[in-house]
């Protein structure tokens, strides 16, 4: 699967994208908005892991954020499952050398109607670490609407934040 945008690809990983994935991965500012399971440091072993992971476009769906050939981030769908199965979480991130430029916001648009149309869901949800306005104001630029908030969800460095959550729907509402 490919997505060309002005400036940008979305594309499948390959391993070849493993040392690019390192260098702008390895930043400790990436790190701090995700999920423990994102390494700080990034090494070459979690690349490879991540890319090989990557490959099942089945059960879930990453795809390189691509600038110029080269991968500078990533973008995810991922199905939940048992009584969450018709939701899907979308997760993010891209180097630091490219915030601001309305990359991310471009990408999350863009991969939204894939979303819906490759998985059974009728939910796309975001959690966004309450430190992290930049992230909220993507997925708002996108249609998603501020559903919850999750107080103290989140211990991320040794510090408790609030965790945001974001929903749209298959159904065109919340978009």
């Amino acid at each position: 699967m490919q997505i060309d945008r002005p400036g940008f690809v979305l594309r499948a990983w390959t391993f070849e994208d493993e040392e690019p994935l390192v260098r702008h991965a390895n930043n400790p500012r990436i790190a701090a908005m995700m999920r423990d399971e994102f390494p700080s440091p990034y090494t070459p072993g979690d690349a490879r892991r991540f890319i090989a992971a990557a490959g099942d476009t089945v059960s879930y769906l990453y795809l390189a954020i691509d600038v110029n050939g080269e991968a500078v981030g990533s973008i995810g769908i991922q199905p939940l499952d048992d009584v969450r199965r018709r939701t899907a979480e979308i997760g993010y991130w891209l180097s630091e050398s490219l915030w601001g430029r309305g990359i991310v916001t471009d990408a999350v648009h863009s991969i939204i109607p894939v979303a819906f149309e490759r998985f059974d869901i009728i939910r796309l949800e975001a959690g966004v670490i309450s430190n992290n306005p930049a992230s909220m104001r993507v997925l708002e630029k996108c249609g998603f609407v501020r559903e919850a908030v999750h107080q103290k969800a989140i211990t991320k460095n040794g510090a408790t934040f609030d965790e945001i959550v974001y929903v749209c729907f298959g159904d065109g509402a919340g978009q």
